[in-house]
């Protein structure tokens, strides 16, 4: 989320809000568990319709340089959404 905020700031998109419906699956072993693959699923609501694809785009950049995503050994996947306010479409 930081660096995706991060880099849309950069870029001058406005992002309004920001919700995340993470999921997580994993899979159970004698000595307890692991996860197998996250999903993030992060739904930004920016000012502008000409806002939103570049902030789709920064999806991907902030995925490169996510922390937590280079630090683990399973995949974390993205399922980004961009909205923009019924008023500015």
């Amino acid at each position: 989320m930081l660096w995706c905020l991060h880099k849309c700031a950069m870029a001058g998109v406005i992002v309004t809000a920001y919700t995340d419906t993470a999921t997580g699956t994993m899979a159970t072993t004698a000595d307890g568990g692991r996860f197998t693959e996250v999903v993030l699923r992060p739904a930004v609501t920016v000012a502008a319709q000409e806002m939103a694809e570049k902030a789709l785009a920064l999806h991907a950049d902030a995925h490169e340089s996510c922390f937590i995503a280079s630090s683990v050994n399973f995949p974390v996947r993205h399922e980004p959404t961009v909205r923009v306010p019924s008023s500015q479409v």
